[in-house]
């Protein structure tokens, strides 16, 4: 028997076999005993798991709504409340790792805990005894799929889509092989677009989506990057907005635009952004002008964007550049209020070295992954001063956590 210790950041549960090697778990909640358990991978130094039978079960234990959880949302296994309360802790135990000693309000969230994802991606089982495809998702920690029947985490949109689109595979008695995945994305109206990948093929073009943030609408792709959960994406966006205080902004690490575009639109505007893909939709945010895909008939007709596939789009006092934020560090102004979401990797040391020797205003500074937040923060600490920590739940039932600092200058 294995008594499980906490939750540590990343979302399993840490418990110590009799031999000191530390033994990570999933579907194991602190202080419940573990009795059987799968490994998935053995380490020299440690092992990870997945608890298989748990004895003295956790008062914050709850049952699962979807058999696959382990594989698109772990933490089904507990309530909601004490989901909050566990991500709350782990942002400030992940901080004081930094010598940074923060609290946090209650973590925001619109409570929707299920059927919130407006984008999900589905592998293809084919079951020989009943000659059938099902959607499926991939076993945690393996190469293995699971056929599934039901999904509680995505919108119902996408998994009524997802069955007609395989229920067609079938009448036509296609193979599951020749499929890579599908993938289908829906907007707030629950209008979705998407489709299959063939494999061996190029991915198809999809029909691109509107959404209304904050009263302005974007167009994006299905299959390129745009918020998951919209509801609280806006929450972070309003509390985002309540600090731009300069007339000037830089939004690095912008994507497809959202962030500046909802929160400093009037305002003399930089967006710095270094996906190809995320920048074109961004072209079309900052212009409102339909920008041709790469291939269309339009495209190859001649238009404007293909001169020279451009790398920088203005219009009116909005700047896009196509760029990775450590190469347009002469954008970093002392006037400017500078906005931050970077990928889970942070910042880089040059763009961080940059802030300190420029020092705008204000930094916002959104993150996926509160732990290379909190470095860079750590370094920001040098010629600034915490103003504000906010959580969002924007992935309930995960351990994904989306964190906001605010930083001013000392």
């Amino acid at each position: 028997m294995i008594k499980v210790d906490k939750i540590i950041p990343g979302g399993q549960s840490i418990a110590t076999l009799e031999d000191g090697k530390k033994i990570f778990f999933w579907n194991a909640l602190p202080g419940e005993t573990v009795t059987d358990y799968i490994i998935t991978k053995n380490k020299s130094h440690y092992i990870e798991a997945i608890a298989n039978q748990i004895n003295n079960s956790s008062a914050h234990r709850v049952v699962p709504k979807d058999e696959c959880f382990l594989s698109t949302s772990p933490w089904q296994n507990m309530d909601y409340k004490y989901e909050l309360q566990t991500k709350r802790e782990l942002v400030v135990e992940i901080f004081r790792e930094h010598n940074i000693n923060i609290s946090t309000p209650p973590i925001f969230t619109d409570d929707r805990d299920y059927f919130y994802r407006n984008k999900m991606e589905y592998s293809l089982y084919y079951d020989n005894e009943k000659a059938t495809i099902f959607p499926a998702f991939h076993t945690r920690g393996s190469h293995r799929k699971i056929p599934i029947a039901n999904s509680s985490i995505e919108r119902p949109e996408l998994f009524a889509k997802a069955t007609e689109i395989i229920n067609g595979l079938n009448a036509r008695h296609e193979e599951a092989r020749k499929y890579q995945s599908l993938l289908l994305r829906c907007n707030q109206t629950g209008e979705v677009s998407g489709g299959l990948f063939e494999n061996g093929k190029p991915h198809p073009t999809f029909k691109n989506l509107t959404d209304t943030i904050l009263g302005y609408q974007y167009s994006y792709s299905p299959n390129g990057f745009f918020q998951i959960n919209l509801p609280v994406y806006e929450l972070a966006l309003k509390e985002i907005q309540k600090h731009i205080t300069t007339d000037e902004v830089l939004d690095l690490y912008a994507g497809v635009g959202t962030i500046g575009l909802s929160v400093a639109r009037p305002h003399k505007l930089t967006l710095v952004e270094s996906d190809k893909l995320a920048f074109r939709e961004q072209a079309k945010n900052i212009t409102a002008e339909d920008i041709p895909e790469r291939g269309s008939a339009r495209y190859s007709a001649g238009h404007p964007w293909r001169r020279d596939d451009r790398t920088r789009v203005q219009s009116g006092n909005i700047l896009g550049l196509l760029a990775k934020a450590e190469d347009v560090l002469s954008y970093i102004s002392p006037s400017a209020t500078t906005i931050l979401d970077p990928p889970r990797a942070g910042c880089d040391t040059k763009l961080i070295n940059r802030l300190l020797e420029v020092t705008p205003p204000k930094i916002i500074y959104l993150s996926c992954n509160p732990a290379t937040q909190a470095r860079d923060v750590s370094a920001l600490l040098q010629k600034y001063q915490i103003d504000t920590v906010k959580t969002f739940n924007f992935f309930p039932r995960t351990p994904h956590i989306e964190n906001l600092i605010i930083l001013s200058l000392k």
